[in-house]
């Protein structure tokens, strides 16, 4: 209704069914039944059919509307639930690709980086990239392509610091003496003294 907030809902989907669940062998996944075809399929592959209908008798509803399996998502989530903790998240990929399920493993960032290639070098929007006090590290560039513009790489994050002299001296003006004073005094600093940079050169003890 207008005028409302929205209610916390936890990792469901809102609109229609969906939600995270664990696997046998300690993964994650996360799955969907937002159109027709996607809620026959999971209905299929979980093997929950006579049960679906059962519970749609006993909530008077009808789970062909999409806003009407987001009323009933706990009681459905406790339906496909023990389907889906009985079963490794590989036997789980297998039947539910095969049902036409919508779903996708649920990883943490490190995860995702280990296992998606997606999300590495091979991957034209990636590239490795080495930025100062970090070191080498996977960086995203612009997904756009332009016709006739040569896609440049992604660049390493400014250090702390790194434009303080320019903006000094090319924008507001100031001369080079006035500038040498500020550092001196300690008002303004240049990117050596960016955090990442001191902690890049801290001896250990």
């Amino acid at each position: 209704m207008l005028n409302q907030d929205r209610a916390a809902i936890g990792n469901y989907l809102y609109g229609a069914f969906g939600r995270d669940f664990a696997t046998q062998d300690g993964r994650r996944l996360y799955l969907a039944g937002i159109s027709a075809n996607q809620w026959k399929g999971l209905v299929r592959a979980c093997d929950v059919g006579p049960a679906m209908n059962s519970l749609q008798e006993q909530l008077g509803l009808n789970f062909e509307q999409e806003g009407e399996r987001f009323q009933a998502r706990e009681q459905i989530a406790q339906l496909l639930e023990p389907w889906i903790s009985a079963r490794t998240l590989a036997q789980i990929e297998q039947v539910f690709n095969a049902q036409g399920v919508c779903w996708g493993p649920y990883r943490s960032v490190r995860e995702a980086l280990h296992e998606d290639p997606r999300l590495s070098a091979a991957n034209p929007i990636f590239e490795h990239i080495d930025t100062p006090g970090v070191g080498r590290h996977l960086a995203a560039g612009t997904p756009l392509r332009l016709v006739d513009e040569a896609r440049g790489s992604p660049l390493a994050a400014p250090l702390l610091g790194a434009d303080t002299d320019a903006v000094l001296l090319d924008v507001l003006g100031l001369d080079s003496a006035t500038l040498g004073r500020l550092h001196d005094a300690g008002i303004v600093a240049g990117p050596d003294s960016d955090p990442l940079m001191k902690n890049a050169h801290a001896s250990p003890h």
